[in-house]
């Protein structure tokens, strides 16, 4: 994350240059001697933080090197493309994909220097806010997917004023997304996030929960009412589910958009009305706009900016966290009690169909179980939620390797230990597939008879040794 040292207002960045008969780092920082950024040579003991990487050519040693000094994206780097340089046979997105945060073709002859800075300050921002307590004491997670959504939203909220769709499935977060963009957006003077779940608005009333109603405008309206788009004005409004909305309706709230004016049910008088306008769904709605469930003229007026709010499988390593921060929740003013191994590997290796919203509900569960003040153990797990798999049969039948090694990891295995469950996995996998049969398996792993008949002999010697125990 971009922090500065000495003063607030300079940026300590690095450069590092792949051609320095070209472009060396020291004629480079004589570019930013009127910026509020203070550049010095890259080394190992300083290559901590933002960074500035020169290159001619996109090769898979930049890459690599990206990949060690932007810390698995934590840290901001952008790449300098030397003049004269071609892109046309290269993969630029690559540079992206290993960790720089923007790509940059050198021209001496444009004020790249100003551009640079702006985008540091720019990142700096971001960061600064990604680490105050309204980020770090609400939106929990240090997961690449989780901080991934967190940048955009910083940046979507802060520095546009643009509608927002968020697309996730159940749980992941949409509604604190919302929040945040609200609590963030500097540029409205209504406190309030004005909330409507569109599964609950009635077309047959013309939607009266938008647009508000007048007095006898239909039976049951006994009195004047203000809809979602008066109390939101100045302010947030957030659609949830918005792909639940009736056509008819859409119509309407595209009208609202376009013309920024609105008219309660049962009146003529045309109303101002200005806000920033939040969209909730758990499905693309994209597939549905051939399908003529949601308008195109719709979708792309509020689909300025999209974001996916990742789900729980995708973020192993904020399980953890999110458990101790959920079990703060359960007992407040107390500090969580620590969790059992085989406790942690649960909560690591469980599905989660309802994502942070069920992981919520069952640490909310164990929590209600749990007595005095020793670790939670496995016999705190109601009885319902029990796995019924053992932990390597769920590895084998996960569906990603990444993801089932970052389970591992964090369940605190170590490197030796994953060589071994991967062995063993892989070994009886195939086992299985070829029923047992030593030479077949032997063959499709390319390994000899004796190293498998080996392998079995070890294992239960191993069991052996455990048993006698």
């Amino acid at each position: 994350m971009i922090t500065t040292t000495e003063s607030p207002e300079k940026i300590n960045v690095w450069l590092h240059s792949f051609c320095p008969q070209v472009l060396s780092p020291e004629d480079l920082g004589l570019h930013f001697q009127n910026t509020f950024i203070r550049a010095q040579p890259y080394h190992p003991n300083n290559g901590r933080g933002p960074g500035i990487i020169v290159a001619s050519e996109i090769t898979p040693q930049i890459c690599d090197f990206i990949r060690a000094v932007s810390e698995d994206n934590n840290e901001r780097i952008l790449v300098l493309i030397t003049e004269g340089a071609s892109l046309g046979n290269s993969n630029p997105w690559q540079i992206l994909h290993a960790g720089a945060s923007d790509v940059l073709l050198w021209d001496q002859n444009s004020d790249l220097a100003s551009v640079m800075n702006a985008k540091f300050q720019r990142w700096r921002e971001i960061d600064e806010l990604m680490n105050s307590p309204l980020i770090q004491n609400r939106l929990i997670g240090n997961s690449r997917a989780w901080k991934s959504a967190l940048c955009q939203l910083i940046e979507i909220a802060r520095f546009t004023d643009d509608p927002v769709v968020l697309i996730g499935e159940t749980g992941t977060g949409k509604e604190l997304a919302a929040r945040l963009i609200h609590n963030l957006d500097l540029k409205r003077n209504n406190p309030d996030l004005i909330i409507l779940d569109c599964t609950t608005v009635m077309p047959d009333l013309s939607g009266s929960e938008l647009f508000g109603h007048e007095k006898g405008s239909f039976t049951g309206a006994v009195s004047s009412r203000d809809g979602a788009f008066a109390l939101a004005d100045g302010g947030t409004l957030f659609l949830d589910e918005v792909g639940e909305l009736p056509l008819s309706l859409q119509v309407q709230l595209l009208r609202v958009l376009q013309e920024h004016t609105y008219k309660r049910v049962g009146s003529n008088v045309w109303h101002k009305v200005d806000f920033r306008l939040i969209c909730a769904t758990n499905r693309e709605l994209r597939n549905n706009l051939d399908l003529g469930q949601f308008r195109k003229d719709l979708y792309y007026r509020i689909a300025h900016w999209v974001v996916r709010m990742p789900p729980l499988r995708e973020r192993i390593e904020d399980i953890i966290p999110l458990v101790e921060y959920f079990m703060r929740q359960a007992r407040p003013g107390k500090e969580p009690p620590q969790l059992d191994y085989k406790v942690q590997e649960y909560f690591l290796t469980r599905e989660y169909p309802g994502n942070v919203r069920d992981l919520r509900s069952l640490v909310f569960r164990i929590m209600a179980r749990h007595l005095g003040s020793g670790p939670i153990t496995i016999g705190d797990i109601p009885s319902d939620e029990r796995p019924i798999k053992t932990m390597g049969q769920q590895v084998q039948h996960d569906l990603s390797i990444e993801q089932s090694i970052r389970r591992a990891v964090a369940s605190g295995l170590g490197l030796k230990e994953i060589k071994r469950l991967v062995e063993d996995t892989t070994i009886r996998v195939v086992l299985e597939d070829q029923a047992g049969n030593l030479q077949q398996a032997a063959r499709v792993l390319d390994v000899t008879d004796r190293t498998l008949q080996k392998h079995r002999a070890d294992q239960l010697r191993d069991l052996q040794v455990t048993v006698n125990r």
